[in-house]
């Protein structure tokens, strides 16, 4: 696990949009604001990461926004495991 890779994955704007649908279908009140508490807890899960660098290693353009690196259920799975930390 990479500190660069999981910064490069919580940075993706693709992946932060795909993260900001996940949150506003299940409910996430004010998705927009809120995906930034949940960026670094998916960008961190073990699985996405590790697609996250192959993808990177395999030079792909859209890591974040390619659903056959990360899929959608990765993000889902990831996000209902993570709330985020009361500020």
């Amino acid at each position: 696990m990479s500190y660069k890779t999981i910064h490069a994955c919580a940075n993706d704007a693709a992946l932060t949009a795909r993260v900001t649908a996940c949150l506003a279908q299940e409910g996430v009140e004010a998705p927009v604001a809120a995906v930034g508490n949940y960026m670094y807890a998916v960008a961190s899960a073990a699985d996405i990461e590790a697609a996250y660098a192959s993808a990177l290693a395999a030079d792909n353009p859209d890591p974040g926004g390619d659903e056959s690196v990360i899929s959608d259920q990765m993000i889902l799975s990831t996000v209902q495991a993570n709330p985020p930390a009361a500020p």
